[in-house]
């Protein structure tokens, strides 16, 4: 197990945004953002990880960037 901190850099200063991205086929066809995301990311080096905000919605999406 990796010690806490970035995966790439080790550094422990990250941040969080929500984004919303289209799906194929019709929702593509008219921009239908149903698709919604935590993004992860280290203010250090700029490594990301996204993770599907419904199954996240019960976990500190921090402790899961960072290994906890």
């Amino acid at each position: 197990m990796r010690d806490k901190g970035c995966i790439k850099c080790g550094s422990n200063d990250a941040g969080t945004k929500e984004v919303a991205m289209t799906g194929t086929g019709l929702s593509k066809m008219f921009d239908i953002q149903k698709n919604e995301f935590v993004v992860v990311f280290c203010n250090n080096c700029g490594y990301s990880e996204f993770y599907n905000r419904e199954s996240s919605v019960g976990s500190n999406i921090l402790d899961l960037f960072f290994g906890g």
